[in-house]
């Protein structure tokens, strides 16, 4: 319960970052933030913890926390950087660590980087010319495009675009308290799944 995630939001409300209830309660706690709840009443800590705990919560040794789904900073206004930063992990997160060949999902330690049109031919590395592949696929692929290979791309890599949820990079799963705060585009982009707790 401590590692599971919180939407944090700037102080106009936008979503900024997920982070860790762990993170989450030390904001809430240094009065960084305050935690708002469905009816988007926000509280500070003592008032926070003051409220009955009936599930999702943490036990202290003198009292049970309810953990906070959303918080919002006090002071910061900025918006994140809205690109995304070319990394291996990005690349990974973009592609679902999937192998963009044979559409395997496996362990990272298992996945390389393909560039799509390699290059020895004159390719690039960049977002949309470097794709998530399984060590057998880019062996089988070598120093061809994929048509040269014949094989073909599960979807033409695109640069994603900046969410909080693309942040907190390996995320897949959203709480329904995220809801109002995160736009219907970026959820369906990402194809979150979303659990009722």
């Amino acid at each position: 319960m401590i590692n599971s995630a919180v939407l944090v939001l700037n102080r106009y409300y936008q979503p900024v970052h997920v982070t860790s209830v762990k993170r989450a309660f030390s904001l809430l706690y240094q009065g960084v933030a305050k935690a708002i709840d469905e009816q988007y009443r926000l509280y500070e800590f003592a008032d926070w913890a003051a409220l009955s705990a009936t599930k999702d919560s943490i036990t202290t040794i003198d009292r049970t926390i309810r953990v906070p789904r959303v918080l919002v900073l006090g002071a910061y206004d900025h918006l994140p950087r809205a690109k995304v930063r070319f990394s291996r992990l990005n690349i990974y997160a973009r592609d679902n660590d999937t192998c963009q060949y044979c559409s395997k999902q496996l362990p990272r330690s298992d996945l390389n980087l393909d560039h799509v049109n390699p290059r020895t031919q004159g390719g690039k590395t960049t977002w949309e010319n470097v794709v998530c592949s399984c060590v057998p696929c880019n062996l089988k692929k070598g120093g061809r495009t994929p048509e040269q290979a014949g094989m073909r791309l599960l979807k033409k890599p695109v640069r994603p675009r900046w969410t909080p949820l693309f942040r907190g990079a390996v995320r897949k799963v959203t709480y329904r308290e995220w809801l109002p705060f995160l736009h219907l585009a970026d959820l369906s982009y990402w194809n979150v799944e979303l659990l009722d707790e």
